[in-house]
């Protein structure tokens, strides 16, 4: 004889979160969408500090910038998740036989728990002799440099905008300090209208410009990232725009 079954516990269940006294209806909304997310969950399960080392890890799958013995600079790296991702692809603890050692540094005025395979360096990375700190952890440059980073939100669409492309440009200015010549320069910015001088500075620096929205971004997020690969070097900046792709959608 064959039991049937309910079906429960054979597809997750969604999680409704009651407006408790005292908790704004927002504040509900964010913790029920947190509940039932499948990217906080995976992060749960895989021993990740959050949902966004699920956005580079995606990046990296399909550009590749991340290889073993690759030196990394993390920007703005709390609370870890991407320094954790780029310490295992670029192989910073020498686990992978056979492969190259990476290095990775991630950088941050707040104070970061420590991560295996990760130096992390509690500074500000606009501080002058910053980029000469980094590089001489790394040996001498960077092959990559990323930033996660995003400004407070004020609750206002275009001024988070402008924060945000203010916080990716500095971030870039430190990328072209710190790259050795063919690096790459990851880092997220807000769709807005206002990334044009940023982006156009990037096609003259590298040799290829991308604008993507990885799966693990929400849906109803206006953030992309750019990937701008094959730094041409300190000393040569180009007239032509580069070749570009258009932005995901």
């Amino acid at each position: 004889m064959v039991r049937k079954t309910s079906g429960r516990g054979q597809r997750e269940l969604r999680v409704k979160v009651r407006t408790a006294k005292g908790r704004r209806s927002g504040s509900t909304r964010w913790l029920e969408r947190q509940l039932n997310d499948p990217y906080v969950r995976r992060a749960k399960a895989e021993g990740y500090r959050g949902r966004a080392a699920f956005k580079l890890m995606e990046l990296d799958d399909r550009y590749g910038f991340l290889a073993p013995g690759a030196r990394v600079v993390d920007l703005g790296c709390a609370p870890g998740g991407w320094s954790q991702v780029a310490s295992r692809r670029v192989n910073a603890l020498g686990l992978r036989s056979g492969r190259a050692v990476g290095r990775v540094i991630g950088v941050d005025l707040l104070a970061v728990d420590p991560i295996p395979g990760v130096e992390i360096q509690q500074v500000d990375f606009l501080s002058e002799g910053a980029d000469r700190l980094v590089m001489e952890r790394l040996g001498g440059a960077a092959d990559v440099v990323l930033s996660d980073m995003a400004a407070a939100a004020s609750g206002h669409r275009r001024t988070d905008h402008l924060r945000i492309i203010a916080l990716c440009e500095v971030a870039a200015e430190f990328a072209v300090d710190v790259l050795d010549e063919g690096g790459v320069f990851v880092a997220k910015v807000l769709a807005g209208g206002a990334e044009g001088n940023m982006q156009n500075m990037l096609r003259r620096r590298f040799g290829k410009v991308m604008n993507a929205k990885p799966p693990a971004s929400r849906a109803d997020s206006s953030e992309r990232y750019v990937v701008a690969i094959g730094f041409r070097g300190k000393g040569s900046v180009t007239a032509g725009s580069g070749d570009t792709e258009p932005n995901d959608d």
